[in-house]
This record gives structure tokens, sequence and C-alpha cells, in this order.
């Protein structure tokens, strides 16, 4: 298990080491007195739904394409929202979050907004690799969880004969390559979810209430980790799966999904 030192560190890297303004991108604005028939034309153009607006210099407010009329872009200026601000610091974990209920963030630097990140942001390459980094650990946390409770590869009765087959082949491919593993390091993750899933005595360690749960989540995970690593749309199939381990960080670091921190 990892120590309270590692653990520290870990919840650095994933809490500390990306942030919102890694993914976000400037707010393109105009002044309050521009013709909205301008700024609709430009949006149009670059296919924005939201521009800021600034009076005196400073960003003040937003306006919608959807809401646009005749006037100037004061006439149908949105002041910011609490809710809608989020600080350029803030972790990846406080985007995912408050994109949940809203299409749009905008980023405050230094006491005034100057950016906006939407969900299709979390589809760059730093939440793709922070995204990644959670399923490999949640996968690690599996194998440990095993290796602890099925000693002597008593793990290999809850998996088929072919399951078993497979990774012992590939143990032994890596043996050749003077890799040094054990066939637990050669099951895939969906026959270490199978493990879990099917062993009572380990899932009772868990949150989970039934085979089925244990079986969906790492069905869920697996989709995720696929289309992260050959950079297919994550937001239109993995949203709830991303919210998800957002809401549930710290699991990720200390223990499986679902397990007691008592139990790690």
């Amino acid at each position: 298990m990892l120590n309270s030192s590692a653990v520290r560190s870990l919840r650095r890297v994933f809490n500390e080491g990306f942030a919102v303004h890694d993914i976000a991108e400037p707010l393109v604005s105009f002044d309050a007195s521009a013709s909205v028939t301008e700024v609709r034309t430009f949006m149009e153009e670059r296919r924005f739904e939201v521009v800021g607006v600034r009076d005196k210099g400073l960003i003040a407010g937003y306006l919608e394409k959807s809401e646009l009329a005749d006037g100037t872009c004061s006439d149908f200026l949105h002041p910011f929202d609490d809710s809608q601000v989020i600080l350029d610091s803030a972790p990846f974990t406080d985007v995912v979050l408050g994109l949940r209920d809203t299409p749009r963030l905008f980023v405050s630097l230094l006491g005034r907004v100057g950016g906006i990140v939407t969900r299709s942001d979390l589809q760059k390459p730093p939440v793709r690799m922070w995204l990644f980094g959670m399923v490999t650990l949640i996968e690690m946390r599996f194998a440990r969880l095993i290796e602890r409770f099925c000693p002597e590869d008593g793990w290999k009765r809850f998996l088929s004969e072919a399951r078993v087959q497979k990774a012992e082949e590939l143990l032994a491919e890596r043996t050749r390559r003077n890799q040094n593993l054990d066939v637990l390091d050669c099951l895939q993750f969906s026959d270490k979810g199978q493990i879990v899933a099917r062993n009572e005595e380990v899932r009772r360690l868990t949150q989970f209430e039934s085979r089925r749960q244990v079986e969906q989540a790492v069905k869920q995970l697996e989709r995720l980790r696929n289309n992260l690593a050959h950079a297919q749309d994550i937001i239109a199939t993995d949203w709830d799966t991303i919210v998800l381990l957002s809401e549930n960080l710290d699991n990720v670091l200390l223990g499986p999904p679902g397990l007691r921190q008592e139990d790690v």
C-alpha cells in the first residue's frame, strides 16, 4: 500500500499539477457601445456562443448569441454571477464539477474575468492525461486488493480458463523479454474487475452492493480509458464517468472505487 508521503505526493499531482489555466481560452470581448449586428456576425463566423462585454476597458459581463436582436452590446449584457466564475488556479476537479450544471465557466485572473472554459475544453491533452492517470491508479488498486486477499494465485478460480491462459501466455512472452513480472500483472483491467466482483470477501470490503455494480463500473472505466487512448470524444460518451471520478478523487488516490478508508 502507498504510505502517507506517497499519497500526499499523488494529491499534489492531481490537485495542483493541473489547473484551469492549462485549458482555458481567452474571453473575446467588445465595447458595450459596439453594434450587436457586427458582434453577431463575428460570433457566427467564429462559432462563438458567448463573448465578453467591456465597460471602461474592463470586461464587465457577457452576452449570448441566442439572445441578440437590434441594439448595442450594453442592451444584452449579463453581469457575471459568482457561481459562473472560477479562479485560473482551480484544479480540474472544480472545473468538471462546475461544468456539471452549466455549459461554461468564466475564468478569473487577478480578480478580473479574462477567460472562458467549456466542456469541449475538457477534450484537451492535459485533461486526458489527468483522467488516464486516475484510471491507471484504480487498476493498480484493484491489483493490490487482489494480491492482498487472494494469495498464491487464489484469484484464478474467479476467471475462466481461457482468461487465465491468456494471462499466462502474456507472462511467458514478457519473461522472454526479460521483464520481471507475475501472472497477476498480465491480467486485463476487466479480468481484475471480474475477480473483485466475484470474490465475496473482496467485494464486502467495498461499498459496492452487487457484482453487477462492480462490473458496470469497470466497463465504464475501460471505455473511458480506450477513448482517451484513441483520442475519441470523451464528453459525449463518458461525461457521467468523468464527473464520478472527479467527485471521488480521494477514493481514487487512497483505494479502489468504493473501498472504505479503514480497509486500505
